[in-house]
């Protein structure tokens, strides 16, 4: 199995909603997000994927979210901008731009809140 993975930075403010402690309050985050691709064969070349499209991709999702306020900043002003729905919501957009062959797949995204906590999102069941 391969593994093709690179990290971006981007900030952004919110606030959690129903929570009870300091992150209700509106805050910001230097967020860190590593976004890993899987698959076991290389192409003709020896790629899995090229890291020039793949951080096309992810810059396309992140720039969309840098400097925002995400709670206004669709779907989070319905779903809580949560670092795990956050995760997520990359994950989402950036499988959906990627496009790669039939046996490779985006594995994860660890998103960062600060140096010492983050949240992961990888499809599979619990």
């Amino acid at each position: 199995m391969f593994e093709v993975t690179i990290e971006e930075t981007f900030s952004a403010g919110h606030a959690l909603r129903n929570y009870r402690g300091k992150c209700e309050n509106v805050h910001g985050h230097n967020y860190r997000c590593r976004v890993t691709v899987e698959g076991g064969e290389l192409d003709d070349i020896g790629l899995l994927v090229d890291f020039v499209e793949l951080k096309r991709v992810v810059h396309s999702v992140l720039d969309r979210l840098d400097h925002q306020w995400l709670n206004d900043y669709p779907p989070f002003d319905k779903l809580n901008p949560s670092a795990e729905n956050i995760a997520k919501y990359i994950y989402d957009e950036v499988h959906s731009g990627l496009k790669t062959k039939a046996d490779v797949r985006l594995g994860s995204v660890r998103l960062w809140e600060t140096d010492t906590a983050y949240a992961v999102y990888r499809p599979g069941t619990v």
